[in-house]
């Protein structure tokens, strides 16, 4: 039944997931005096061009899955991001009570869409 759709449900599926890396992209500018110290105490070195490098990959590589342009390179740097990402803002090893289960979704998800990631990849190779 589905397989009549199935281009159609890819470039939902691309959409939904560029689009929530660009829109992430765009919230991280508003935040980003917030994120900067987070950054700077998670040892990172100069935060600041560190969040911008990782805003324009965000922002980059989601407008090419939703454009379906290079689409296993977009989904690859959007794992690179998440695998560095991922433990800086998402540490529940340093938190405890409602702020750690917190992190632990965000932790669980962003593994997720790695793997979310991985599937467009093999698709588009």
């Amino acid at each position: 039944m589905f397989e009549n759709f199935q281009n159609e449900i890819l470039f939902a599926a691309r959409l939904l997931l560029g689009g929530a890396f660009v829109f992430a992209g765009l919230r991280n500018i508003q935040n980003r005096i917030l994120l900067i110290p987070i950054m700077r105490a998670r040892g990172v070195p100069q935060a600041g061009l560190a969040l911008w490098l990782g805003i324009v990959l965000q922002a980059a590589a989601g407008l090419l899955l939703i454009g379906g342009l290079w689409t296993a390179l977009g989904a690859a740097c959007l794992i690179l991001f998440l695998i560095v990402a991922t433990p800086m803002f998402h540490n529940f090893w340093d938190h405890q009570g409602p702020d750690r289960a917190s992190r632990i979704n965000g932790f669980v998800g962003n593994v997720a869409l790695a793997g979310e990631f991985l599937a467009l990849i093999a698709h588009s190779v």
